[in-house]
């Protein structure tokens, strides 16, 4: 050791590489993956959004084509797995440690629990105790889709009876009578395996058979001269124009009473101001040049001009009030 370089000391040494975290049982026996089997594989990514337990059945199901003498499916799946493993999630795999997996229930365990942790559980307990009907979701739609949530969690440990309760409490009023009219009354009066036998029923009704609602509506298109998709979308784009159009022109008849409003109102109001002596509409009232040449003020009460007279109201020369006098 001493006579190797610093170089050859820091270089990786390949006898000291990990194992894989996979055991055989019987490395010796000969086994052989075909390609066109391995491109059949699923693929999982380690995604949010992908289904771990629909990719272990998946892998099931290609696996149990694959068939080598002397080879049991457990082995199979074992030295199979990986391959449909990619991105992050075959790295997960190569990270474990060594000789950690012997079985294949070791592989699926290990599987769930990194990508199927317990708070995954916990929120698929909760969207299915709060599962709802959209409006215009008919029976066998919302029935795939509890079928499809449950399935997504095969452990929730809800018993059947309480999924019965939570799909019930979902329904919408007139879907809800319906099963209770077709259960005989009350659909609480039904066994679980019974009350599921007739959501089933009334699922696949639904399936077979539309609304009239949905037949009429789909006569109407059917009918209708306007049959090409592109015509029908212009015709509904030209109805959205009319809109416009009407729109703006009461905008516009809106803008034009403003405008003659602002205009005559300034008019009225020097009108109002109009003397009343000249009829001159070149001044007002309080700049006619007869009260000016006379020293009286308009502003001033007429007891400070013409002192002991009587004080009478002044008498106003709009011609616009009620005590106009024109002469």
């Amino acid at each position: 050791m001493d006579n190797r370089t610093l170089k050859q000391l820091a270089a990786p040494d390949a006898n000291n590489e990990q194992p894989l975290c996979i055991c055989y049982a019987n490395p010796d026996v000969p086994f052989e993956l075909k390609s066109r089997l391995i491109h059949l594989l699923p693929k999982f990514h380690g995604l949010v959004g992908e289904d771990r337990h629909k990719h272990l059945k998946e892998f099931h199901v290609v696996c149990s084509t694959m068939k080598q003498p002397g080879v049991d499916e457990e082995q199979i799946k074992l030295r199979a797995f990986p391959f449909s493993l990619d991105s992050g999630a075959k790295d997960w795999l190569y990270y474990l440690p060594p000789s950690s997996i012997v079985s294949w229930n070791d592989m699926s365990r290990f599987f769930l629990e990194k990508f199927f942790p317990s708070s995954r559980a916990t929120t698929i307990r909760k969207e299915i105790s709060g599962i709802r009907q959209a409006n215009g979701e008919n029976m066998h739609e919302y029935w795939e889709q509890f079928k499809r949530l449950c399935a997504s969690c095969p452990h929730h440990q809800i018993p059947g009876n309480l999924l019965i309760v939570y799909f019930y409490e979902g329904l919408l009023p007139m879907d809800r009578n319906l099963l209770d009219v077709a259960s005989g009354g009350v659909l609480g009066n039904k066994t679980p395996a019974v009350a599921k036998e007739l959501i089933a029923e009334i699922a696949a009704n639904a399936q077979q058979f539309g609304t009239r609602a949905n037949n009429s509506a789909l006569f109407q298109v059917q009918s209708s001269p306007m049959q090409n998709p592109i015509v029908a979308a212009a015709g509904a784009s030209s109805t959205n124009n009319q809109r416009i159009e009407n729109r703006l022109d009461e905008l516009t008849s809106m803008a034009k009473q403003l405008a003659v409003t602002q205009t005559v109102q300034p008019y009225a109001q020097q009108t109002r101001n109009l003397c009343g002596i000249r009829c001159d509409p070149c001044h007002p009232t309080d700049a006619c040049p007869s009260f000016q040449d006379s020293g009286f003020q308009v502003d001033q009460p007429v007891a400070a001009v013409f002192p002991g007279k009587p004080q009478y109201q002044q008498q106003q020369n709009n011609p616009f009030s009620n005590t106009y006098n024109p002469s």
